[in-house]
C-alpha cells in the first residue's frame, strides 16, 4: 500500500508510549529557518512558517490560534490527517470478503474522510518528540474494529520531520491487526504561500504531474473512468495560474489527479509545484501515493482564522495525496485494501524554496 515498512514496532518499544498524552496539546518543530506547530488532536498542522524572497518568515497554512475551533467543528479539515479512508465512499457502503459494511453518511449521500469522528477528530498519543538536528514528532492512534463502521483493529503512526532547513517530511503508516480493511490516509493542510491572511490563491500558479484525472458524477464520486486532462481546464501539466480556468470547472477544483508523469527521487514521485508571485515562495510536493486531490477551498466561507483573518472562498489550496476516491467500490482503481501482515506506508515530502 504505497510501500512497506518493517520498523514500526521498534519505534514503539523505544518511546514514550507507556505514558501517552491524552489531552489536545500543541507542539513545535523549529530548525532555525522553518517553524511548525502541530497538535496531537488529529495530527493537525496549525501553523507553518517559511521565509519569503526577503528572508521574512510567513505562516503559509490556514488555521486557528487555539485548538478549540478544531474541536468544536469550526474547522473544514484545516491541517489534519484524515482517515481511515480519505475522500468519499459512495453511499457509505462497500463489500469486502463477502461482508457488506455501512459507514456514516456525513456528507450526504456519501461518507467523507472517515465519517463523523475520523482520525482528524481524535487525540493521538505522542510517541516521540525530538528537538535535535532534525526535529521530529511521532504520533500513534489505535483504531478499533467497528470504529465509524470500518472492519478490524488498525495501529496507525504519523511522523513529521524537518529533514532540511526548508523541508518537511510526513511518514504515515498503518498496520491492520486482525481483518483486511480499506486504508487511505491524507494530509489536509490548506496552503497559501503568500501568507494565510493574504486573500485568495487564484494568482498562485501550479504544475501537477498528471496526464489523467478521475472524473466525478454530480455527487463528486468518481465514475471509474480515467480521463486525459489534455485540452481541458484540468490540464496543469505545464505551470498555469490557478485563476486562469477555475471558473470553467464549476465551484473550483476538487478532483483526484492520477500521478503518472512526475520525476522520481528516493522512491517518491514529483506530484506538484506551487508558486506564489508576491512572496516568490515555491512548494514542491513529492509522494509515493498514486493520486492527489487538488482542492481550491471552494466551500470555505466566512471562517475567522488566526489573528482574526477572514478566510473566504479559495483562501487556500489542498494537495491531498491519497488512494483514489471510492477505490473500495471500483475494482479498476488501485486497491486500498490492506491485509493483516501488510503495512500501509504513505510518504509526503514538502520542499519549500524561493525563486525570484
Amino acid at each position: 500500500m504505497f510501500g512497506l515498512a518493517s520498523n514500526i514496532r521498534v519505534i514503539f518499544q523505544n518511546s514514550m508510549a507507556d505514558s501517552p498524552l491524552k489531552k489536545p496539546e500543541l507542539f513545535e518543530l523549529n530548525n532555525g529557518t522553518m517553524q511548525i506547530k502541530v497538535s496531537n488532536y488529529g495530527c493537525t498542522i496549525t501553523s507553518l512558517s517559511v521565509p519569503d524572497k526577503h528572508g521574512n518568515l510567513g505562516d503559509v497554512v490556514l488555521g486557528f490560534d487555539s485548538l478549540e475551533p478544531y474541536q468544536n467543528g469550526s474547522s473544514p479539515f484545516f491541517g489534519c490527517i484524515v482517515g481511515r479512508v480519505a475522500n468519499r465512499i459512495k453511499d457509505g457502503k462497500f463489500t469486502l470478503d463477502g461482508v457488506q459494511y455501512t459507514l456514516p453518511i456525513n456528507k450526504p449521500p456519501n461518507s467523507l474522510h472517515g465519517g463523523f469522528k475520523g482520525f482528524d477528530k481524535v487525540v493521538w498519543d505522542v510517541v516521540e518528540h525530538k528537538q535535535r538536528e532534525n526535529p521530529s514528532i511521532t504520533f500513534k492512534y489505535h483504531s478499533c474494529d467497528g470504529e465509524e463502521g470500518y472492519p478490524g483493529d488498525v495501529l496507525v503512526t504519523a511522523t513529521y520531520t524537518l529533514t532540511s532547513s526548508t523541508t518537511l517530511r510526513l511518514d504515515m503508516e498503518a498496520i491492520p491487526e486482525n481483518k483486511p480493511t480499506p486504508i487511505s490516509l491524507a494530509q489536509h493542510t490548506y496552503w497559501n504561500l503568500a501568507g494565510h491572511n493574504s486573500g485568495n490563491i487564484l494568482d498562485h500558479s501550479i504544475q501537477i504531474h498528471a496526464l489523467h484525472l478521475t472524473p466525478v458524477d454530480q455527487n463528486t464520486i468518481p465514475t471509474g473512468e480515467i480521463m486525459p486532462v489534455k485540452g481541458t481546464a484540468f490540464d496543469f501539466t505545464s505551470e498555469k495560474k490557478i485563476g486562469s480556468s477555475i471558473h470553467d470547472v464549476g465551484l473550483g477544483y476538487d478532483h483526484n489527479y492520477v500521478l503518472d508523469c512526475g520525476d522520481e527521487k528516493m522512491g517518491l514521485r514529483h506530484a506538484a509545484k506551487v508558486r506564489d508571485p508576491s512572496s516568490s515562495r515555491v512548494l514542491d510536493l513529492w509522494t509515493n501515493a498514486p493520486g492527489m486531490q487538488f482542492y481550491t477551498g471552494n466551500y470555505v466561507n466566512g471562517v475567522v482564522g488566526k489573528g482574526g483573518a477572514a478566510y473566504g472562498e479559495h483562501s487556500g489550496l489542498c494537495l491531498e495525496t491519497q488512494g483514489f476516491p471510492n477505490a473500495i467500490n471500483l475494482p479498476n482503481f488501485p486497491s486500498v485494501v490492506v491485509k493483516p501482515g501488510e503495512t500501509y506506508k504513505h510518504i509526503m515530502l514538502f520542499e519549500f524554496s524561493v525563486k525570484v
